[in-house]
């Protein structure tokens, strides 16, 4: 054989997908994100995601989990768990007892949460106070466009969702920041204590109400939000109101090649678990589950996070309803952490293995384990299970790589 023949089937030659695509494909490749920047602009919280993905499977025919319930081949079922998660399934024509094919991705990102008394007003200025979630570069909050999304349930037994900040007609809200003409002694500081998390704190107007007294801005504020949304401030001990970079999605480059938004992380993976899931047209051999979960950036915790017992809940509902056990379907199952990779930066390539990092335009990043240094924490995929992924892909002529969250001992990560 030539080297060049030997190259062809011995090498492993990654390729840029972009230059093999049909027209009709790219046609299909920009459908699909216009649909995915839709979905990022209806859903920036883990509580819109789930009401957004629960109206959907309602309109295709997917109905509740009950416990109790039949459960049959071709099955369209889902549960909302407490409005914060979503889990999703397509009922396979095999039974459970030989296992489910399972994707997991989580709707929860990096924000800024109210505190539970965050309003008040300094040298006639009115703030919130928040307290971040999740990893966040601190510094990057300060003067960008704010937003606010939550609900409120007053003690008149009501609810109210707010969302302010994202209409054209909306005011945005900011974080102060010092000017540059002011910042000698912050310059000289690292970027993690250039901004502190108690510095964190929304300005919600300037305006005094007409009167005499104490607090007239903070008194106005209050007024505002009473009128729109019937609030008064003991109602922000029981909210739930989160501060998010406002505005949309929006296509970046001018190739326009890559899109922009808050969250990506992980809705990117959510919701390329759901729409498949959503427009199934055929009956599976095997249940195929969709998770969405929440509090991913804290560690999966809480009663919507994934080491809850909502998944498990879920499963046994089905398994019960064929009359499964619950422990026999999970020996036979096979799932998918879906989550973000990072793409080599060459602005950073300090951080990165060159040789073992994902590629712009070079297909699905396959992470075979996470963790961080030592594989700490991690989920390390067998060989087998590796290859069973390769083999699906290669035969469906999807374009995949492997990748890995930088340099060992530079980082690393997990997920759900």
């Amino acid at each position: 054989m030539t080297a060049e023949e030997l190259r062809e089937s011995l090498l492993c030659s990654p390729r840029n997908g972009l230059l093999e695509l049909t027209s009709e494909q790219r046609q299909e490749m920009e459908n699909y994100c216009k649909r995915y920047a839709a979905f990022m602009d209806a859903c920036k919280t883990e509580r819109e995601a789930t009401a957004w993905a629960t109206r959907e499977a309602e309109a295709r025919g997917f109905r509740p989990a009950v416990p109790g319930m039949e459960v049959k081949p071709g099955d369209k079922i889902y549960l909302n768990n407490r409005g914060k998660s979503f889990l999703i399934a397509v009922v396979g024509t095999e039974s459970l007892a030989k296992g489910a094919n399972i994707c997991a991705a989580h709707v929860d990102s990096p924000r800024l949460d109210l505190k539970p008394q965050p309003l008040y007003e300094d040298s006639e200025i009115a703030f919130v106070k928040t307290h971040y979630y999740g990893g966040i570069k601190k510094y990057q909050w300060t003067c960008v466009p704010l937003a606010i999304h939550g609900v409120v349930c007053k003690k008149d037994g009501t609810e109210v969702t707010v969302t302010i900040g994202e209409d054209e007609s909306d005011p945005i809200l900011v974080v102060s920041d010092l000017l540059i003409h002011l910042s000698a002694d912050q310059m000289k500081k690292t970027l993690a204590e250039g901004i502190l998390g108690e510095q964190l704190n929304v300005i919600l107007g300037t305006e005094p109400l007409e009167g005499e007294g104490a607090d007239l801005v903070k008194l106005n504020i209050m007024s505002l939000l009473n009128e729109k949304y019937g609030m008064v401030e003991e109602d922000f001990r029981t909210a739930e109101l989160t501060v998010v970079p406002a505005g949309k999605c929006r296509e970046v480059g001018l190739d326009r090649s890559l899109l922009g938004a808050y969250g990506h992380d992980d809705r990117v993976c959510a919701y390329a678990e759901l729409e498949p899931i959503f427009n199934m047209d055929t009956v599976p051999t095997h249940t195929a589950v969709c998770i969405l979960a929440d509090k991913e950036e804290i560690g999966s915790v809480g009663i919507s996070g994934m080491q809850s017992h909502a998944f498990e809940y879920f499963m046994e509902i089905l398994c019960d309803g064929q009359g499964v056990k619950l422990s026999h379907c999970f020996a036979n199952s096979f799932c998918l952490s879906a989550d973000v990779s990072n793409a080599y930066d060459p602005n950073f390539p300090e951080t990165c293995d060159r040789r073992n990092n994902s590629m712009l335009n070079y297909g699905i990043s396959i992470c075979k384990y996470t963790g961080s240094r030592g594989k700490g924490g991690a989920s390390d995929a067998s060989s087998e299970l590796f290859n069973k992924i390769r083999t699906i892909f290669n035969r469906a002529g999807v374009l995949w790589q492997t990748g890995e969250l930088g340099k060992v001992d530079q980082g690393g990560g997990g997920t759900v």
